[in-house]
């Protein structure tokens, strides 16, 4: 049985005397293809909200259904989208608090207090928290979850009529083995992750080949040591 978010953090903050909460989360961390996409939400405090949990436990209407009532209710909502290129740069951890904080930023309200799911952002200017699995006991961070799964899904289907053949539509990026076959087949495309283990070749197996195979395996084998399989 899946259960809604039940915004116990909320609540206890609430009775704390935090008024604007904002919850703040992230999308497409382990996909090797597309964007890295953050959200952050502020919720009126009683806000209906039926069906509200976590982004991968609904189905793409449940989350579509959501996001278009988010926008509806929320105090502030805010979508950041950190490219391809930009996370083979600077690495996928950087980025990831990156667009963590400049959701934050991007609020039209301020917050006085930033619950977020997992991570520990430091030096707020607010007072945070990072709760593993906050989108249970959160239903800020739940609605930012659904708003950066929708906006992200949808940049990916755009993509896949660029790129039909890696399936885009609906592994939205993430390693499926129909998605690993197609990068053996046709090598990378221009938005994929080229710092990610495996995009441009296994080293026990040699490069993958087609158009696109442009680099070395150097930050490959970076990438190996911290690859997670976490699909969000």
């Amino acid at each position: 049985m899946v259960l809604d978010a039940c915004g116990l953090l909320e609540t206890r903050l609430s009775d704390a005397g935090f008024e604007r909460v904002a919850g703040v989360d992230e999308v497409g961390r382990g996909a090797l293809a597309g964007p890295l996409v953050a959200a952050a939400v502020i919720l009126p405090p009683g806000a209906e909200l039926d069906g509200l949990r976590d982004s991968k436990m609904c189905t793409r209407r449940q989350r579509e259904r959501l996001a278009k009532r988010i926008h509806e209710v929320a105090l502030a909502v805010s979508v950041v989208r950190i490219q391809h290129d930009r996370i083979d740069r600077r690495g996928l951890q950087k980025c990831n608090l990156d667009a963590l904080r400049r959701a934050l930023r991007g609020l039209e309200l301020a917050p006085d207090y930033v619950l977020v799911d997992a991570f520990r952002l430091k030096r707020m200017r607010v007072p945070s928290l990072g709760v593993k699995k906050a989108d249970a006991v959160s239903r800020s961070v739940a609605a930012a979850s659904i708003i950066a799964k929708v906006h992200r899904d949808a940049a990916m289907r755009r993509y896949h009529r660029k790129f039909p053949e890696y399936g885009f539509s609906h592994n939205v990026g993430y390693g499926t083995s129909e998605h690993w076959a197609a990068l053996k087949q046709y090598g990378p495309c221009k938005i994929h992750r080229r710092s990610f283990f495996g995009v441009l070749g296994f080293p026990d197996q040699g490069p993958v080949s087609g158009p696109g195979m442009a680099r070395g395996r150097a930050s490959t084998r970076t990438w190996m040591k911290s690859w997670t399989w976490t699909r969000r």
